[in-house]
């Protein structure tokens, strides 16, 4: 008889309701009184915890450990923006700490409270079960669980949060936008004149037909500026074209090199803003708490009104423009 090249690696069919044959795979466990286990559908995963179960290594089958590990290598890296890749690594590692080797079941309303009232860093905790949610409602399509995620339809599960209120008034912009370097300065302008993300400022390629067109990276949706209707962005182009150099990118270096987040936010907005401190110490305490990324609220101001703003910065709510961005106040007409 032929010896296996994975004992004990067995798999299984069964036809659904429907006609369709679907095969899964379990380590065999007869001889030893123990029902076997389940390794899944995928054989690549199948044999990643054959090898756990052969060589008696722990395993995190039937546990909320592996679900992560698998939305950690099959989902995560769908997502787009590499912002938001780092910062779901981060709730993924702290959801693991606190929720990996427990068993679906043992996670119920009451343990999710207990973490949000634990945790000393509030809204990131927000963050983080509502990952544990997206982990959950995945591992159910994969079969992983037939468990609902406890706090299911629970709209107020989180803990309170406090919109953060920063408006960037036109002295505040004045006085960091004077001690910027030209590159610093282009990405101020797309910034302020377009709404964009920050990531997009560094991104979108120069205009075609005199069209700036882009792809938001945290929603996907695309979206066009008439240079011809924007002043600060048909004098950009011009600069650009007249350096002559070669990049495809709108905002670039005098030597064509495409601008990196470290280059932009790190080195030059740091460095622009304790510059702006020091020959403006009133302004201090305003300016130490502003980040760049702030610019997409001082778009949401320059807008003419709430239904702009919220269109500029593609928000399907403008209650979402409302609670995060504009700071402007509403404008009204005594009645007498």
């Amino acid at each position: 008889m032929k010896k296996s090249k994975y004992p004990r690696l067995r798999a299984k069919s069964y036809k659904t309701k429907g006609g369709r044959v679907l095969t899964y795979y379990v380590y065999d466990m007869r001889g030893t009184g123990e029902k076997d286990v389940r390794l899944g559908a995928d054989y690549s995963y199948a044999l990643e915890q054959w090898h756990k179960l052969h060589h008696h290594i722990p395993l995190t089958i039937g546990r909320v450990q592996e679900a992560i590990d698998r939305w950690r290598t099959e989902i995560l890296p769908g997502y787009t923006s590499d912002n938001t890749r780092a910062q779901y690594r981060s709730y993924l590692k702290n959801i693991e700490s606190a929720f990996g080797q427990m068993a679906w079941h043992e996670i119920e309303l009451y343990t999710l409270q207990t973490y949000l009232d634990k945790r000393s860093a509030k809204v990131s905790a927000n963050r983080e079960l509502a990952v544990l949610a997206v982990v959950w409602g995945q591992a159910r399509k994969w079969g992983m669980t037939k468990e609902l995620y406890p706090a299911r339809g629970l709209s107020k599960f989180k803990n309170q949060e406090q919109p953060r209120q920063v408006e960037v008034t036109d002295e505040m912009f004045a006085a960091v936008y004077a001690h910027a370097d030209r590159v610093l300065r282009d990405a101020m302008d797309i910034a302020t004149a377009t709404g964009m993300r920050i990531t997009d400022v560094r991104t979108i390629l120069m205009p075609a037909n005199g069209m700036l067109r882009f792809k938001a990276s945290k929603t996907g949706k695309w979206a066009e500026f008439d240079v011809s209707q924007s002043p600060v962005l048909s004098a950009m182009v011009q600069r650009r074209e007249a350096m002559g150099v070669h990049c495809v990118m709108l905002l670039a270096t005098d030597t064509g090199r495409q601008v990196s987040e470290w280059m932009l936010c790190e080195n030059r907005w740091n460095q622009a803003k304790q510059a702006a401190i020091k020959a403006h110490p009133y302004l201090a305490d305003e300016l130490a708490g502003l980040y760049l990324r702030d610019l997409r609220k001082r778009a949401a101001d320059l807008a003419e009104d709430m239904e702009s703003a919220s269109k500029l910065l593609q928000h399907s709510d403008a209650k979402l423009t409302a609670n995060h961005y504009r700071t402007r106040p509403t404008r009204l007409k005594a009645v007498r």
